[in-house]
């Protein structure tokens, strides 16, 4: 309790309204299954903190410092204890993340409402999180698992895929997609010859992989990380002859599985949160040559930072007390479109008391529970290399 108290005390220092100095949370799994995927959003984040900071814009002149910590994804402690850190050391006025969503809910009951921070995920797409109780703290950039099973159910269909053996990461991500899209694909008629957890870090997969060859399918989805448990899945795979094709939901399709698997996966599809719009288009152009643009998440957490500063610009202050009721406000309109690069504009028209609808990179749209509606790019891996084939 105490440490609550302190943490409430140093954000209440720490979020004026005429700050010379925000700070920033990124609260990413930079160490764990996905710190291959956290390279990409963490610079996503930060072009979006160093495009408002340069500007002046931001109330009255305020500068903005990204502050980063370790959610590692898979330790609730770690994640816990590092958010803490973000708010009672580093005075944080508010959190972009956190990632992977066992860790992000357990940020969100523990940390975050007990503080009244602001959270917005670029990556945490759990099902469960949409029912969350948090006090009207919590949105996330990427859409629900909920909808991915849907999606990826019709993408296997229409490939004509009638059976699958899925295999899924034991962890709130892995359980809720596993069941999302089990559900979806054998309401189309699909069979699922088996669905089975598996750890992540074990040193041998062979009765995982064993069991999965067992059941048999046309292929094997693998719902789990491109550095961890997922990989040791599919090496297993090759390595047998169980299975040659798969299908990798978001958490596998990284620069990691490109690395790992390459040529030998070539014919494997799978799907990520991303669409062909103009923000899309936008946010490359800004990207530039830095780093991969499409490269996962990285565009959820540029529109993750960038609408946690618009919001403390439309509510004139960076207590998020107070700018979590401005959150929907930019994000969804009405008012002027804001695509990625346009930051300083936004911030223009909100000082002079304009209305914006932030688009972003990923048309950002909150539901009424601050889930994202979304879309998704297919994939497919072709010359070792993972292609964009389609958006739904």
């Amino acid at each position: 309790m105490k440490k609550l108290l302190l943490a409430s005390a140093a954000m209440a220092m720490a979020t004026t309204a005429t700050a010379e100095e925000i700070k920033l949370g990124v609260l990413l799994g930079f160490s764990g299954p996905i710190e291959s995927m956290a390279v990409a959003m963490g610079a996503g984040a930060e072009l979006a903190i160093k495009e408002v900071s340069d500007s002046g814009k931001l109330l009255d002149g305020s500068t903005v410092v990204p502050v980063r910590a370790d959610s590692t994804c898979i330790d609730s402690a770690a994640a816990t204890a590092a958010a803490e850190r973000l708010i009672t050391s580093d005075g944080v006025a508010g959190i972009m993340g956190a990632a992977c969503s066992g860790v992000t809910g357990a940020v969100l009951a523990n940390v975050a409402r007990a503080n009244g921070m602001v959270m917005i995920s670029p990556s945490a797409t759990s099902p469960a999180l949409s029912e969350a109780e948090d006090d009207g703290l919590f949105f996330r950039t990427p859409p629900s698992d909920a909808r991915q099973g849907v999606v990826m159910a019709q993408i296997l269909m229409d490939k004509g895929v009638k059976s699958v053996a899925v295999t899924y990461t034991n962890n709130d991500y892995g359980k809720g997609l596993a069941e999302s899209f089990q559900g979806a694909y054998e309401g189309l008629g699909g069979e699922v010859t088996i669905s089975a957890a598996h750890e992540d870090d074990k040193a041998d997969y062979s009765a995982e992989v064993g069991a999965l060859a067992s059941a048999g399918g046309d292929l094997l989805v693998v719902a789990g990380y491109a550095d961890r448990g997922g990989a040791g899945i599919v090496q297993g795979a090759l390595d047998t002859g169980a299975f040659d094709t798969f299908h990798f939901p978001d958490g596998m399709v990284s620069d990691a599985t490109i690395g790992k698997f390459g040529a030998d996966v070539d014919g494997s599809g799978g799907q990520l949160p991303g669409s062909d719009s103009p923000g899309a288009a936008k946010f490359a152009e800004v990207v530039g040559d830095a780093w991969d643009a499409t490269a996962i998440f990285s565009a959820e957490s540029y529109d993750a930072a960038a609408i946690l500063l618009l919001a403390m610009q439309a509510a004139g202050s960076a207590d998020p007390k107070v700018y979590k009721d401005k959150i929907m406000d930019v994000a969804n309109g009405p008012g002027e479109e804001i695509m990625p690069g346009e930051l300083g504009k936004a911030l223009e028209i909100l000082a002079g008391g304009g209305e914006i609808d932030y688009v972003g990179a990923t048309s950002v749209e909150f539901l009424e529970n601050g889930d994202s509606a979304g879309s998704f790019r297919e994939v497919v891996m072709e010359g070792g290399k993972f292609e964009t084939v389609g958006y739904h």
